[in-house]
């Protein structure tokens, strides 16, 4: 799997997604909302869905993944774009036409190798992944947007040989009809000594308390609280009595299963689709003939050189199909981040990047005429 079609953790469960523009209430949209999201972190960083940690693929400047997924109540269609390799920024659409749900978002993912214990913490040696960026997403029928985050994570477990990934800080979402989202990842339980660690005692891992306030409430008082495992079972409970909403277990989700991926056969895609791209790569891993894999994905990458080199040349520049870089202040995001302390980082992602909607209402095969990833 290449690093676009990550991504689909987000439009995996259509009806999930759609649920909100069903809603008429704004705090219980914010609620589904926040619902949606914590259901697409174990797929998201668990790539895959599995219990163990996998490294996508990278992806090269232009790689496209387009899908369709579709759970009997609600079809969403996801289409992502590797819109910068230097740094590496991949640019996402998600849109249901039907309930009237539309997403854009661009992220840079950065890994730093963190050598700190921290207190208590034996198993604290691991790799940071910095995300930066954002996403929004628009729900027509009541002209509301939502600030959606790229959390940061830590993958851990390196003494132990069992690798997994750790969510870490404090992320938000935030609704234009007045409502917060605070979801606090990894938040302080007892601590668990050397020699209890020795034994094989480990804290609970993938945690998370989340709380959902009305913006204008400097108290925080919760309407809504949700907790547990953002790779497990969590609960949802009203914030003033406690009393239990929903109780939702991701690893053992029955009612709202993953939806697969439906795109087209590898050989009818773009030659720009990650599919169709990495075909001979794929097509020789699971082969066993890693030789060849290495081969392949050489011949990819020394084309990509070269098509950089020669924009070198020519004094041009790379475009990107379905996104551009916007031009003016972002006043989405400045409206809906004032609401935290939450910094626009631009200066990482290369500028601000949004989907162009009339390209994509007008997208035909093929996409770049004569000119493929491989020269």
């Amino acid at each position: 799997m290449s690093a676009v079609e990550v991504g689909g953790c987000w439009t995996e469960r259509p009806s999930i997604l759609a649920a909100p523009a069903l809603e008429p209430s704004a705090e219980k949209r914010a609620l589904l909302v926040l619902k949606w999201f914590i259901l697409s972190l174990k797929r998201q960083f668990y790539i895959g869905g599995g219990e163990g940690i996998k490294k996508p693929l990278n992806a090269f400047l232009g790689e496209l993944f387009i899908a369709n997924y579709t759970d009997g109540e609600a079809t969403t269609q996801l289409i992502t774009e590797q819109v910068s390799h230097h740094p590496p920024i991949t640019a996402a659409y998600m849109s249901d036409d039907n309930h009237g749900i539309h997403g854009s978002g661009y992220f840079r993912v950065e890994m730093v190798f963190n050598t700190s214990w921290g207190s208590g913490n034996v198993a604290g040696l691991g790799i940071d992944i910095r995300q930066s960026g954002h996403a929004v997403m628009h729900i027509d029928r009541y002209d509301e947007d939502y600030l959606i985050p790229a959390p940061r994570a830590r993958i851990k477990g390196f003494l132990s040989g069992q690798l997994y990934p750790e969510l870490i800080g404090t992320s938000h979402i935030v609704s234009s009809s007045g409502f917060v989202c605070e979801i606090r990842f990894s938040p302080p339980a007892q601590k668990i000594g050397y020699f209890s660690w020795l034994r094989g005692e480990r804290e609970p891992r993938n945690r998370f308390e989340a709380i959902i306030y009305r913006r204008d409430n400097a108290s925080k008082t919760p309407l809504y609280a949700v907790s547990g495992q953002w790779s497990g079972a969590f609960t949802i409970t009203q914030g003033q009595t406690g009393k239990i909403i929903e109780t939702h277990d991701v690893s053992a989700d029955i009612l709202h299963p993953p939806a697969p991926a439906h795109a087209l056969e590898p050989e009818d895609m773009d030659p720009w689709e990650t599919r169709r791209a990495w075909g001979p790569v794929i097509k020789a891993l699971r082969e066993g003939d890693v030789g060849e894999a290495s081969r392949q994905k050489a011949m990819l990458e020394n084309s990509q050189r070269d098509m950089r080199a020669a924009e070198a040349r020519n004094g041009s520049e790379w475009e990107p199909l379905f996104f551009k870089q916007l031009q003016s202040e972002y006043e989405v995001f400045n409206s809906l981040a004032s609401a935290t302390a939450w910094p626009l980082e631009k200066d990482r992602t290369k500028g601000v990047w949004i989907v162009n909607e009339e390209k994509i209402r007008t997208m035909k095969r093929p996409f770049r005429l004569d000119l493929t990833p491989r020269g």
